[in-house]
């Protein structure tokens, strides 16, 4: 059974790599995500942005993970930039400006989706994946980061988007490579890691994205916190939040050990929104038209799908 109604709906859900995208986005693509081997020249990465945005059907988002740092897409056609952490010991004028030469460049080249800031508090010195990614070890410190970056943001009509909810920062694994846990209590989770998080909600950001981190405070067994009823009925029942929640790359080992349709179909009950595949594969591709069949057949899922796309929905009318 395939439901055409709900193809879309599904579609707008997920976020893919920059490839073989021409069917996808005719069949409603939520998006689009581009790395360092997408952009060789400025023109080039702006022709690419412009072909999508003529194909799809659905305004799409056309995201990018432009932190500042290692983490910085650009690098084939401009020098990086200093990492957050070393921008904000730079003093807030500094990170503002640096902000703001981002955001500028991303409207300009015609992204208005960024994957930035990190709201991770780095609490453990050997963190094999945050690291100088976060503004700080001090949470107030990191909140007055990501403050200073969302707002230079939205003034130059780029979305930020959050990460990597709950908090990446006490992890002593990598979350592309295994599934890292956090063992903390939920108090001290909530007094250190979190915090920036709630911060972030009560100052209406727009989207988070949730980390493939298990937290023994939610869950007893290893569940990634991007398909977890818990850790995201926290996000939205306890810190109220109602925008769009994104997981983490579905590629990554942290997540994959669950099967994609699997985990696909738990992170939609749990309450996350929407998805990011760094590839557009036939392999994705036949994931997502599983998925719309999965969806068609589910009225308790197909409900969930329709929830999600309301608020994509809305957060899109500004894009």
């Amino acid at each position: 059974m395939y439901d055409y109604s709900m193809e879309k709906l599904v579609y707008q859900m997920f976020i893919l790599g920059a490839g073989n995208l021409d069917s996808a986005l005719k069949k409603g693509l939520g998006g689009v995500i581009f790395f360092t081997k997408d952009i060789s020249s400025e023109e080039q990465f702006k022709n690419l942005i412009n072909d999508i945005k003529a194909k799809a059907i659905i305004s799409p988002f056309l995201s990018i993970d432009q932190e500042g740092g290692r983490v910085e897409r650009t690098e084939n056609i401009r020098p990086r930039r200093l990492s957050a952490r070393e921008a904000f010991k730079k003093g807030t004028f500094f990170l503002q400006k640096q902000s703001e030469e981002i955001a500028s460049e991303l409207k300009e080249y015609g992204i208005n989706l960024n994957f930035s800031p990190c709201a991770d508090v780095n609490t453990n010195p050997n963190n094999p994946i945050i690291g100088e990614r976060s503004f700080s070890d001090n949470p107030d410190d990191v909140i007055k980061g990501v403050k200073i970056v969302t707002e230079v943001y939205r003034k130059h009509g780029v979305i930020p988007c959050i990460k990597h909810y709950p908090g990446h920062g006490d992890a002593d694994k990598d979350s592309h490579l295994t599934l890292p846990e956090i063992d903390l209590p939920l108090e001290e989770m909530e007094k250190i890691h979190i915090k920036p998080f709630k911060y972030a909600v009560d100052s209406g950001i727009e989207m988070i994205m949730a980390a493939h981190l298990h937290c023994t405070c939610f869950d007893k067994e290893p569940i990634p916190s991007s398909l977890s009823k818990n850790a995201i009925g926290y996000l939205r029942n306890n810190l109220n939040y109602n925008g769009v929640v994104i997981t983490d790359d579905m590629v990554m080992k942290g997540v994959q050990d669950f099967g994609s349709l699997e985990a696909c179909i738990m992170a939609i009950n749990a309450g996350v929104d929407m998805f990011i595949f760094r590839e557009s594969d036939e392999k994705t591709l036949a994931l997502i038209e599983k998925l719309v069949q999965e969806v068609s057949k589910n009225k308790a899922l197909a409900d969930r799908v329709k929830k999600s796309n309301e608020r994509i929905s809305k957060l899109k009318s500004r894009i």
